[in-house]
């Protein structure tokens, strides 16, 4: 398997049609098709639907779905690769890639980078939202370079550094809502009340074990990934979300303030890495500067 035809059968992928993705790759039509039959015989899997005659769009079949989020992550590894060789030894120029939920702790990491940038300005910085298990897929998969996430963390497979600072759980609700009298919110308080809370906890988390009711008799009248989008439901009064503090700016002319749980629920943070992980120069400079700002801490 080329990656030049995996190329190709993304090009496909994005323009949901071999004409179209032809002219943008600057290939003929039947040249373009025969690459893609071949990858096709190769596998010993059908990757497109092509369209009747009086219709010239394409769709992936189910193996062709499961290539083209390969091929991506594929090609998007041999990019850091040669980024990451080519620079020159005495140059620290490049990407460093994190993986990290919603959260205030983000700030540190972010601190790092602002005290790397007069020195080394070339450094650019992708951050990507997603849970533990997404950030530690793609730690995995060599797609990252660090992560951040929370709770207990694989020893075995990963370095760590604990982030001086937790996250605290509670609510966010309008400013009129009768739980805004309260100093913080009890487990009682939200039985019975529309409820918005994360997709992973939404699983069975700590939330649910905290409230201390059985989870079929919640009511739970929406899920989310951002507590952004989850902060509009409740500002349309959808609900009442449960998420952690800082995250979503409650002062000022916000219709919206945060309540914290009791009894308390918090989580601690980690910035992961893989063990045996050979670094880019850039990344080295990261965790370098991180650990001498964590240092500070002690």
């Amino acid at each position: 398997m080329e990656l030049r035809v995996l190329q190709y059968f993304l090009a496909i992928a994005r323009e949901q049609s071999i004409i179209r993705a032809a002219q943008s790759l600057h290939l003929s039509q039947p040249t373009l098709s025969t690459q893609i039959k071949n990858l096709e015989e190769e596998l010993g899997k059908q990757l497109l639907i092509r369209g009747t005659k009086g219709s010239r769009k394409v769709t992936l079949t189910e193996e062709g779905m499961i290539l083209r989020k390969r091929a991506e992550e594929i090609l998007d590894l041999v990019k850091k690769t040669e980024n990451e060789v080519s620079l020159n030894d005495d140059i620290v120029i490049g990407d460093i890639y994190i993986g990290t939920g919603e959260t205030d702790g983000i700030r540190i990491l972010a601190q790092t980078a602002k005290l790397l940038q007069d020195t080394y300005p070339g450094i650019r910085y992708h951050i990507l939202s997603g849970n533990s298990a997404f950030v530690m897929e793609q730690l995995d998969k060599g797609l990252l370079d660090f992560g951040l996430i929370f709770g207990t963390v694989d020893l075995t497979k990963y370095h760590s550094l604990k982030i001086p600072s937790k996250d605290v759980w509670g609510v966010l609700m309008p400013k009129d809502s009768p739980l805004a009298s309260k100093e913080a919110v009890s487990p009682s308080d939200l039985w019975g009340k529309p409820l918005i809370i994360s997709q992973q906890e939404n699983k069975g988390g700590k939330i649910i074990e905290w409230l201390k009711h059985p989870e079929s008799d919640l009511n739970i009248v929406a899920t989310y990934n951002l507590i952004f989008n989850a902060s509009l439901l409740v500002d349309e009064g959808l609900g009442y979300a449960v998420g952690f503090d800082k995250i979503i700016n409650t002062s000022g002319n916000s219709r919206l303030c945060f309540r914290p749980l009791t009894p308390a629920l918090e989580e601690e943070m980690n910035i992961i890495w893989k063990k045996y992980q050979v670094f880019s120069k850039p990344a080295e400079k990261f965790i370098e500067k991180l650990q001498d700002i964590l240092s500070s801490f002690s």
